[in-house]
Order: structure tokens, then C-alpha cells, then sequence
């Protein structure tokens, strides 16, 4: 395999770990936090404008995670830094 082949698949390999684990965890913590906030709703009904503002910007900050991950993927696939320095070690280019 020549070195452009062995970017292109580390890249690849690379993005999708990132998805896979980096989409776990801010899965759970969404699920945990919608579910605690049903039960408060549930317990407390009169606070339910402060809590489901709560909530809302707390499943805002979780789902940040999920973004950053999906953005390095991006980057690991369409503009990975190691393509340039790959394509100046070949000769002729």
C-alpha cells in the first residue's frame, strides 16, 4: 500500500471511531437528563418553566459534544492536515 492509501484509510477508520464513541455518552447523558426532568415535572408541576429552561440548556451543552465530534470527523475526512504533507513527499509533484 502506498502512503496516500494508508491516510485515506486511517482517516476514514479514524472518523468513525469518533463517531461511534464520541456520540455514546452524550446519547446517555441526554436520556438520564430528559428522564430526571420528567420526574421533576412530574413531583413539581408548578416549576415547570424553570426546569424546562434547565433543561434546554443543559441538552444544549450536551449535544456540544456530539458536534465537536462530528467536526473532527469532518475535518479527519475533507481537510486533513496530513494530505499536504503526503502529497509533498511524492515525486514528481
Amino acid at each position: 500500500m502506498d502512503s496516500m492509501t494508508i491516510i485515506a484509510v486511517a482517516s476514514i477508520v479514524t472518523a468513525g471511531m469518533t463517531i461511534a464513541i464520541g456520540v455514546v455518552g452524550p446519547s446517555l447523558g441526554e436520556g438520564r437528563a430528559v428522564a430526571t426532568a420528567l420526574t421533576s415535572l412530574a413531583q413539581q408541576p408548578d416549576a415547570s418553566a424553570t426546569i424546562t429552561r434547565t433543561l434546554f440548556v443543559g441538552l444544549a451543552m450536551i449535544e456540544s459534544t456530539a458536534i465537536y465530534c462530528f467536526v473532527v470527523s469532518m475535518i479527519l475526512l475533507f481537510a486533513n492536515p496530513f494530505w499536504n504533507h503526503v502529497i509533498a513527499l511524492v515525486p514528481g509533484k
